[in-house]
């Protein structure tokens, strides 16, 4: 902001963004917040006032500057000429002539200052469209309803305004084609007429013909801004004063793209990457996430029972890095996109049944399962002694009709024993790291290696598939081969805490299905050292040695020194080394000798649980001999 005059464009150097060219005309240097004024004129802020005959020039506070999306060399500033400098504004070059009407009829608008000797010349070049295709291509506009274009860089202009373009409409905004250099957009603003009609403009011919494209836009307000979408052609955003709106038929037919954006004066919008950004009078700034749903609709998506988009690249982003007390929610920040990968599907009509959502890595191996059916859990007002407004509100996965967003936040599956994260007397605990309106538990899975991977969306027993690529941080600068120890560490230990708690639900599964059987004799016998020699590998939630037997007391061997009790216990030791990896950066000696003797520990536990497994089989035959039920082993 200390770059742009009192409020003026402003737009980084593409070349080095921490050079920002704003106002009329200042050249902003962030790493020093020194101001240099760099203007074509003379006058101006920071500037000698303009000498006895020099030519005049007009500006208005919002004056366009713009560099070339051919050359990043070449940068654009307009009064009421157009200028040019290839050198950070050391140097500039007139490259038009006044462009604005020198006569014209005063509107009715203005009420009594009707005086005929106001109808001066007095506009402004208002808008710079340089051609995203043609170096020599550029458009412009003013705003007393002016378009122009040249061909040559600027050595002849052409006069192509549409023959509905009178005085006093602004040109408030022109966007060239970004397909091809004869094509351009303009957005005409009529507030100053008392004209509240939309009113945007389109040509396909360098400005020979123009065609008016205000379909779907009745409640709109007087128009602002638009923007041809830079990855699909006839994809188009418009501005105005009462919201954004989207044509996929290059500005045929428009529709709301609202959402949850409050009603404002849309000023200018632009994309970024995947996002679009909207600028508002009086509501700041907007940003639509990824638009890449919007660049896949079409009449067979439209029409279809169910679509899954393809996902955007995702990144593994530690999006939130807090150690310590967390900050007070009326700290200013704006939201950060969602982290994890963006899932979009949309639905013709209600599912009917669940919805289920599944990811697999590249073995066609399953790393995260989510149903509609899946239990929603909710902070406790009763039981938690915290405001709300901490938490974030929980997010399923829809059966309604319409477009649907979900966000998969890169982790494996949880692991059930951990809790999930819930507090006392069933209330969600508060992470120490917790952010306003956004808290969520802390994961009890490690994230994904970077890879590809495939997302599969089921609905009324069809499945649709897309591919899904996840990315790491481009930000850690760690070796890719120690990230990839990091990466095989985690999810060794993750596997192994996972299969260590499915062992002690199988374990205790095996107990109670002993408690059911009614043998006697030796039969009886087999089956209490049997259930004596798994009861102690169970593990909590009956203590050690987990719930009673049916065969009444009996001693417990005592605990083996640096040895996890149980399953359970393995589990947590294997949950503390997943957890211990929680950075992308290089373990140390120390961590990396600690988490192998953890694994070690864990392992002696998990082999005195395939020894006992490997005595079912003769215990089976006992049973069978004596005409009972075989016990099973069960994923309960």
């Amino acid at each position: 902001p200390v770059a742009v005059e009192e409020y003026g464009y402003a737009v980084p150097d593409p070349l080095d963004p921490d050079i920002i060219y704003g106002g009329k005309l200042t050249r902003f240097d962030r790493r020093t917040s020194q101001v240099q004024n760099v203007s074509p004129v003379p006058g101006g802020r920071g500037g000698a006032p303009p000498a006895p005959g020099t030519p005049s020039y007009r500006a208005v506070r919002t004056q366009p500057v713009a560099f070339s999306p051919v050359d990043p060399h070449i940068l654009y500033f307009a009064n009421n000429y157009l200028w040019k400098t290839t050198d950070g504004g050391i140097n500039w070059k007139k490259i038009s002539d006044d462009p604005t009407r020198k006569t014209y009829d005063l509107p009715r608008t203005i009420g009594k200052y009707t005086d005929p000797a106001l109808a001066t010349q007095r506009g402004v070049i208002y808008t710079i469209a340089p051609s995203y295709r043609d170096v020599n291509r550029i458009w412009i506009g003013t705003d007393d309803g002016v378009i122009q274009t040249t061909a040559d860089g600027g050595l002849t202009w052409k006069d192509v305004t549409p023959k509905e373009l009178g005085p006093w409409m602004k040109v408030f905004n022109m966007d060239a084609g970004r397909f091809d250099p004869l094509t351009a957009y303009a957005a005409v603003n009529t507030l100053r007429l008392d004209d509240m009609r939309p009113h945007l403009f389109r040509t396909h011919d360098g400005g020979k013909t123009w065609t008016e494209i205000n379909t779907g836009l009745d409640d709109a307000g007087p128009t602002s801004s638009i923007r041809e979408d830079p990855e699909r052609k006839g994809l188009l955003y418009a501005a105005t004063e009462r919201r954004v709106y989207v044509s996929f038929d290059d500005g045929d037919h428009w529709q709301s793209l609202q959402l949850n954006m409050a009603p404002s004066s849309v000023r200018d919008i632009t994309i970024k990457d995947d996002d679009l950004i909207a600028a508002t009078h009086g509501r700041g700034f907007w940003i639509l996430d990824n638009l890449t749903p919007l660049r896949q609709m079409d009449e067979r998506v439209a029409n279809a029972e169910a679509h899954l988009f393809k996902p955007q690249d995702a990144y593994r982003v530690r999006w939130n890095t807090n150690t310590d007390t967390p900050l007070p929610p009326d700290e200013p920040g704006g939201l950060n996109p969602p982290e994890g990968a963006i899932i979009d599907y949309a639905l013709s009509a209600p599912a009917t049944g669940p919805v289920t959502l599944d990811i697999e890595d590249a073995a066609g191996k399953m790393v995260r399962h989510y149903s509609s059916t899946d239990p929603v859990t909710r902070p406790d007002p009763a039981t938690i002694n915290l405001p709300l407004y901490w938490f974030r509100p929980p997010m399923v996965l829809s059966t309604q009709a319409g477009m649907h967003r979900f966000t998969w936040d890169i982790h494996y599956q949880p692991l059930p024993a951990a809790g999930g994260g819930r507090g006392p007397g069933g209330g969600l605990a508060l992470p120490i790291a917790a952010v306003a309106y956004n808290t969520v538990p802390s994961p009890s899975a490690p994230f994904v290696g970077p890879g590809t991977y495939t997302v599969k969306l089921t609905v009324n027993g069809k499945t649709y598939t897309q591919p899904l690529t996840i990315k790491q941080d481009p930000r850690v600068k760690t070796p890719a081969l120690v990230m990839q120890q990091v990466y095989s560490l985690t999810k060794a230990a993750y596997e192994g805490a996972r299969d260590a708690q499915l062992s002690a639900r199988q374990a205790q599964d095996l107990r109670d299905q002993i408690a059911k059987i009614g043998a006697t004799g030796p039969t009886k016998e087999a089956l209490a050292a049997f259930d004596l020699e798994i009861k102690a590998l169970v593990g909590p939630p009956g203590g050690r040695g987990g719930a009673p037997s049916p065969f009444g007391p009996a001693p417990v061997p005592p605990p083996t020194p640096g040895v996890p009790d149980s399953l359970a216990d393995a589990g947590g030791v294997l949950a503390a080394v997943m957890n211990s990896l929680a950075s992308d950066v290089q373990p140390t000696a120390l961590q990396l000798k600690t988490i192998a003797d953890a694994r070690a520990r864990a392992g002696l536990v998990t082999a005195r649980w395939t020894a006992a497994m490997a005595e079912v089989p003769l215990l089976n035959a006992k049973l069978r001999a004596a005409g009972l039920p075989a016990l099973e082993l069960r994923n309960p």
